[in-house]
């Protein structure tokens, strides 16, 4: 520093302390300091212009899922804060960092209901409840910006600092006077080694050994501890299967990997979690808990770094409170080895073997319109090692979480405890900007692509020139219909399909991305799906994918859930007459599958 710093500046040298690479987000007057210093910055760090803060917010929240480091947005305030909201309950919900730099109207005229005032600490006071503070003096700054990064690093969660325009414009010292009433901070963080107590550790082993028929579960949790929760599990003989988030931090191509745990699983997942006398969850805290065992049918053992998850979702037995990989390199020496060999992992390869063809016959049926499930199964194989992967929310998430088989260390990433529709896009392009020289497949349904894809498709086309790898493949499923929330109607209520909230307005997603300079693809026959991938996966410039297909596609639980939902599904499909019999015989034809 010089001998005075203005506060905005002194923020983006405090940006570039906690070695964060880029800000996402939209200008405006409340932030317009900050803007003005990141200019001055020369982009270091860069400034990410989004179409619309929530966007921006979402980048943020993908950055920090990619990279593991925080992820930083900027918006103005009122409207813009306000926009910001569904982002920073994304980064709450599945427990990431990010940080918000909010800015706020002069602090001489808070109270007086001026243009765009809006109490912003009682605003965020739920989603960044964990660090939001207001700045208003400039001294305070030099410890806040701080805290809210520790905060956010420890915690995992979204921490708020909200800038007032007038205390981005003052002056600081350039040393911080010593007196009573300053404090002073450093952007310092070290990380801490997280174990169990050792008696934890014993009794967590005699859990284990006690059980015939070991379960583990995996979360996000487990990132960077895959190779320890193999070695567990191929010590004790278990099937492996994993929630949402815990999918790419496992390898799906071992004999005992059972897929997805939950209502968009597997039926092998479903019938692990059925038949297990014994359950490892590994830093998982998946809210599915119809789908573990029965309370009473498993004993348990949770590991988790968070000690309030422990015992949350099902009543464990033993908790260890620790780091996944530190605490199972602790553990594995303390479990009976009993190999492979057992009676019990025969039984799970031979239903992970059973889900697999399961899941290649309803792949191959083929349908008008195209099966959607045809589409994603194709990319499996096909999908580059060092691809990074967005999945939207929709019925494309059972579709991801059912067919593709993720390459052993390829990241994929969506909104899942907050289920956000549109956040393909804005993931997508935080993954690509953390690593350009790397493909990124983005995943999305026309439901979402509708809500925030097109106008990120936008900042797609304005990026995408600068990029090492030009390759950005967006699939959108194209079946003019809000599909998930359509078969939940049908699934919750016994409701039939309401014409009025479910249909979607048609558009030429394709010839949209041609519009933009990208390569737009449609397709609408089986035929058409594997060169369609190929051609997208070896293009010169991002490609667009517009699969035509099946609403009617059903979405239906794995059994044994599956099978006590069918009554009200079947009741919803009835009420439809005519256009619920395509759908009704499809799902009768699936739920045939599974017996």
């Amino acid at each position: 520093m010089c001998d005075e710093t203005l506060v905005a500046d002194f923020v983006v040298e405090r940006l570039r302390a906690w070695d964060v690479p880029r800000v996402f987000g939209y200008s405006g007057d409340g932030i317009n300091p900050l803007m003005a210093s990141l200019r001055r910055a020369g982009g270091d760090p860069a400034f990410i212009q989004a179409r619309h803060e929530e966007n921006a917010a979402l980048m943020a929240v993908g950055h920090a899922k990619y990279t593991g480091g925080i992820g930083v947005v900027a918006s103005t305030q009122g409207p813009g804060a306000v926009h910001i909201l569904n982002g920073l309950y994304d980064a709450k919900l599945d427990h990431v960092p990010v940080v918000a730099l909010v800015g706020q109207q002069q602090t001489t005229v808070l109270g007086s209901e001026y243009q765009q005032e809006i109490d912003l600490g009682l605003m965020f006071a739920d989603v960044a409840r964990d660090f939001v503070q207001t700045v208003v003096a400039p001294e305070q700054a030099l410890v806040v910006i701080d805290r809210a990064f520790r905060t956010a690093l420890d915690r995992r969660s979204p921490c708020v600092v909200i800038l007032p325009h007038d205390v981005q414009e003052a002056t600081l010292p350039a040393e911080a006077p010593h007196e009573h009433g300053v404090a002073v901070s450093a952007p310092t963080r070290s990380r801490a080694r997280v174990l169990p107590a050792d008696q934890d550790l014993t009794a967590a082993a005699e859990v284990l050994d006690a059980g015939e028929r070991v379960a583990v579960l995996v979360g996000q949790g487990a990132r960077g501890a895959a190779g320890e929760v193999r070695a567990l599990a191929e010590r004790v003989g278990a099937g492996v299967t994993t929630s949402l988030l815990g999918k790419p931090w496992w390898d799906e191509e071992l004999p005992y990997s059972c897929g997805v745990m939950g209502h968009l699983g597997t039926t092998s997942a479903g019938w692990l979690t059925e038949h297990c006398d014994t359950l490892l969850i590994v830093g998982s805290d998946d809210p599915w808990t119809e789908f573990y065992p029965p309370p009473g049918a498993a004993r348990a053992v949770q590991i988790d770094i968070d000690g309030r998850n422990l015992g949350h979702r099902y009543p464990v037995e033993v908790g260890l409170h620790g780091d996944a990989q530190e605490t199972l390199r602790q553990l594995l020496p303390l479990v009976r080895d009993r190999g492979p060999a057992t009676t019990w992992r025969h039984e799970v390869e031979e239903q992970v073997e059973r889900w697999h063809e399961i899941r290649t016959r309803r792949a191959s049926r083929v349908t008008d319109p195209l099966n959607p499930e045809t589409v994603v199964h194709a990319l499996s194989g096909r999908l580059p090692d060092d691809a990074r992967v967005s999945v939207d929310v929709g019925s494309v998430t059972y579709w991801y979480a059912r067919h593709l088989v993720l390459p052993h260390g390829v990241p994929a990433h969506l909104s899942s405890t907050l289920a956000s529709m549109g956040s393909s896009l804005p993931y997508g392009i935080a993954a690509k900007l953390a690593e350009p020289g790397r493909p990124v497949v983005a995943l999305s349904g026309d439901g979402a692509m509708q809500m925030n894809g097109l106008n990120e498709l936008v900042t797609v086309s304005r990026m995408w020139p600068q990029w090492d790898d030009p390759r950005f493949v967006v699939l959108v499923l194209n079946n003019g219909d809000l599909s998930e929330v359509t078969w939940e109607q049908r699934e919750m209520q016994g409701d039939p399909r309401y014409e009025a909230s479910q249909a979607l307005p048609a558009f030429p997603y394709a010839a949209y991305a041609e519009l933009l300079g990208l390569q737009g693809l449609r397709v609408t026959s089986a035929s058409e799906v594997d060169d369609a991938w190929d051609r997208a996966l070896s293009a010169d410039r991002p490609t667009l994918i517009e699969a035509v297909v099946d609403r009617d596609a059903p979405l239906l639980p794995p059994s044994p859930a599956g099978e006590a939902k069918l009554d009200s599904f079947r009741r919803g499909l009835e009420q439809e007459g005519a256009d619920g019999e395509r759908a009704l015989g499809l799902l009768e034809e699936q739920v045939r599958d599974e017996q």
